[in-house]
């Protein structure tokens, strides 16, 4: 008694429901993936930062997170060639940061362009 049409629109249905189902649980396997990694290179960081310098580079993350980042990337790959034997204080993360900054630093240039007014006339 069922009508075709809907048991076709019922099953294409089902169908979409388990693909979603699937795709949902990769994009969960993805996630915590990605929060795993992250909480390593916190790790990382924590062992190889003094409790000063871990929060300035917080400080600054909230402000720059693209620069902090970088930052981190830079001490995380020093540490894993072995240019890090002991933990970097907070004088020496400024002094990297002075160093990156020289290295990256972007001329800023302001240009004012004034309108005239053609029916004005300050004559």
């Amino acid at each position: 008694m069922a009508d075709p049409e809907l048991e076709a629109i019922r099953q294409r249905r089902m169908r979409e429901l388990q693909h979603g189902a699937q795709n949902a649980g990769q994009q969960k396997a993805q996630e915590d993936a990605k929060q795993e990694a992250e909480e390593r290179r916190q790790m990382m960081l924590a062992q190889i930062l003094s409790s000063e310098a871990r929060e300035r580079l917080s400080r600054i993350a909230l402000v720059k997170p693209d620069k902090a980042r970088g930052v981190e990337d830079v001490l995380l790959r020093a540490a894993q060639t072995g240019g890090i034997s002991e933990k970097v204080s907070e004088e020496r993360l400024i002094s990297l940061l002075e160093q990156i900054n020289s290295h990256t630093s972007k001329q800023t240039k302001v240009t004012i362009q004034r309108r005239r007014n053609v029916l004005d006339d300050d004559d």
